[in-house]
C-alpha cells in the first residue's frame, strides 16, 4: 500500500492524515492545538507538526502542507522569526490596508494589478504595519514566508530553500493571482525594502524531499487545499463555517473584483478560486451558547424552538471586526430586542445572523462570476449544528450537500502529495461518498427572505456595502 501524508496548520491545531494513494481511505491521524491569539510565535507551529507527525511521517511516501492563508512569517537572515508572526485575522493593520491601496491608485486598480482589494488579513498589509510601528524589527527582515511554507520547510531536508504554491501566494498581495508571477517591487515598497520570497512550485511539482527521501509538494493555502480534499468542480460553491466564514467556487478564469468583497485568487490545481471570506462565523454561535449556558446542541435546541425571524431581533455578527464587510474596527450589534425577548429568540438570531452572512457571500459570487452554482456544500464546524442544517436551504436558497465530517483540507494536503507521486494532468480521482442533500423549502424561503431584509437594514445601518449588480 502506497501512503501519503496530508498536513493541516490551521489556525487553531496542526491535523496530520495518512492516506491511501489509491483511494484516498484515512489509515490514520493525529490533531495538535496551536497556541491561540492573532499573534503566535512561528515555532509553536514547528512544535506542533512534529508532534501531530510524529510515528506517521516516516510511514508516508510523501507529503504536503495546507495552511491557514495570509499569516506573516518575516524572517531574519539566518532564517530566524524577527517577531511573532501576525494572522489572518489579525486587524491592526486596517490603516496600512488603506495606505496601500490608496497608493496602488485605488481599488479598482489593486484588483486589477493582484486579483483582490487590499484587506488587514493580507500579508503585505503587515509589512506595512511592520514598516511603521517596528522600524527597527523591519529593518531585520531577510525573507517573508506564508505559514504552510514554514511548516513544509520544517518538513524538508536541511538546505532545502523555501518554496510555495499560486494558490497561497495569491492572497498575499504583492503576488499577480491572473498571470501567476511574483510582484516583489509591491513587496518592497510595503516594508521599505527589499526581501527574498519562496520559490513558486506548480501544482503536480515535487519541491523538496524529507531528510528520509520522501518527496514533499508544494503545498497550499486552506481554502485551496479544502476545494481539492471535496473534489470541487466548475461551478460548485462550498460554504465552510469554521474559524472564518469562506464561500469559494472553482473558476477557470480569473476575477478581479473592484468593490473587494470577492478575492480573486489562485487554487492549488491550476485554475482559480474566488471567495467571499468573513471573519466571524462559528465564533458566532460559540459566543451565544456560552452567554446563555448551554453546549452547541443546547443553542440549536433553543435556535429551533423559536419562531423564525427571532420575535424581531436582528444581529449584525461583526464581534472581531469584519472583513466581508470591510470593517475591521467593527462589533456586534444587537437590534430588536424587547422585554418579550426570550433566550430562545437569541439563540435563533445567532443562527439565523450566520446564515444570512453566508447567503450575502453566495449572492456575491453569484454576481461576480455571472454562474449560478451547480451544487452547494456546506462543512466546517459550525456545520454540525442541527439548526444550521435545518435552516441552511431556506437562507442559502437551494438545496444544500452536506459531506461527510472530515478533514478536507490536510485530504486535500494529501491529495496533492498522492499528485506528486503518480503524475499526470490532474490529481487522483477521490471521490466523497455519502454526502446528505438537504432539499430547497420554498415556504422556508419565502420566511428566510423577510429576515434576510432585516438583517441587511441592520448591515446597511451600519456599514457601506456593495450593492450586488442587477
Amino acid at each position: 500500500m502506497t501512503l501519503v501524508m496530508g498536513i493541516d496548520s490551521s489556525t487553531q491545531s496542526c491535523k496530520a492524515v495518512l492516506v491511501d494513494a489509491a483511494d484516498g481511505t484515512v489509515v490514520d491521524a493525529r490533531s495538535v492545538p496551536h497556541p491561540p491569539g492573532t499573534e503566535v510565535d512561528p515555532r509553536a507551529w514547528h512544535a506542533a507538526v512534529d508532534a501531530a507527525t510524529e510515528g506517521l511521517l516516516e510511514r508516508a511516501d510523501a507529503v504536503a502542507v495546507g495552511g491557514q492563508q495570509h499569516g506573516m512569517v518575516a524572517l531574519d537572515e539566518d532564517g530566524v522569526p524577527v517577531r511573532d508572526a501576525l494572522l489572518w485575522n489579525d486587524t491592526r493593520s486596517a490603516a496600512a490596508a488603506d495606505d496601500l491601496v490608496a497608493e496602488m491608485g485605488g481599488p479598482a486598480a489593486c484588483a486589477e494589478r493582484v486579483g483582490s482589494v487590499l484587506v488587514a488579513s493580507f500579508t503585505v498589509t503587515k509589512l506595512r504595519w511592520l514598516r511603521d510601528a517596528e522600524p527597527d524589527t523591519a529593518a531585520r527582515v531577510a525573507s517573508v514566508l506564508l505559514p504552510h511554507d514554514w511548516v513544509s520547510l520544517r518538513l524538508s531536508a536541511p538546505g532545502t530553500d523555501a518554496f510555495t504554491d499560486r494558490g497561497d501566494a495569491s492572497g498575499t498581495g504583492y503576488f499577480d493571482a491572473a498571470t501567476t508571477r511574483w510582484l516583489p517591487d509591491l513587496l518592497g515598497a510595503a516594508l521599505g525594502h527589499d526581501a527574498s520570497l519562496p520559490r513558486l512550485v506548480a501544482p503536480a511539482e515535487q519541491a523538496a524531499a524529507t531528510a528520509a527521501g520522501a518527496p514533499i509538494g508544494a503545498g497550499t493555502g486552506d481554502n485551496m487545499a479544502a476545494a481539492l480534499g471535496l473534489g470541487l468542480r466548475t461551478g460548485d460553491v462550498l460554504v465552510s463555517l469554521g474559524t472564518s466564514g469562506v464561500a469559494s467556487t472553482v473558476s477557470a478564469t480569473p476575477v478581479a473584483d473592484p468593490t473587494g468583497v470577492v478575492t480573486g485568487f489562485a487554487d492549488a490545481a491550476g485554475g482559480y478560486l474566488p471567495m467571499v471570506t468573513t471573519i466571524n462565523a462559528a465564533r458566532i454561535l460559540d459566543l451565544q451558547a456560552a452567554w446563555l449556558g448551554v453546549d452547541a446542541d443546547g443553542l440549536a435546541e433553543l435556535a429551533l424552538s423559536a419562531e423564525p425571524g427571532a420575535g424581531g431581533v436582528t444581529l449584525s455578527p461583526y464581534y472581531g471586526g469584519e472583513r466581508s464587510p470591510n470593517r475591521p474596527r467593527a462589533t456586534g450589534t444587537w437590534s430588536g430586542l424587547t422585554d418579550a425577548t426570550t433566550r430562545a429568540d437569541l439563540a435563533r438570531a445567532a443562527v439565523e445572523a450566520l446564515l444570512c452572512s453566508a447567503a450575502e457571500a453566495i449572492d456575491r459570487l453569484v454576481a461576480e462570476t455571472g454562474r449560478e452554482p451547480r451544487r452547494v456544500l456546506l462543512t466546517g464546524g459550525a456545520a454540525r449544528s442541527r439548526a444550521v442544517r435545518a435552516l441552511a436551504p431556506g437562507f442559502l436558497g437551494r438545496e444544500v450537500h452536506l459531506p461527510p465530517l472530515a478533514e478536507y483540507v490536510a485530504l486535500g494536503a494529501a491529495r496533492q502529495a498522492a499528485w506528486v507521486l503518480g503524475g499526470g494532468d490532474a490529481p487522483p480521482a477521490w471521490e466523497v461518498d455519502g454526502a446528505e442533500v438537504l432539499p430547497a423549502d420554498d415556504a422556508l424561503l419565502a420566511r428566510c427572505g423577510e429576515v434576510r431584509a432585516r438583517y441587511a437594514a441592520l448591515r446597511d445601518a451600519t456599514t457601506a456595502w456593495p450593492p450586488v449588480p442587477r
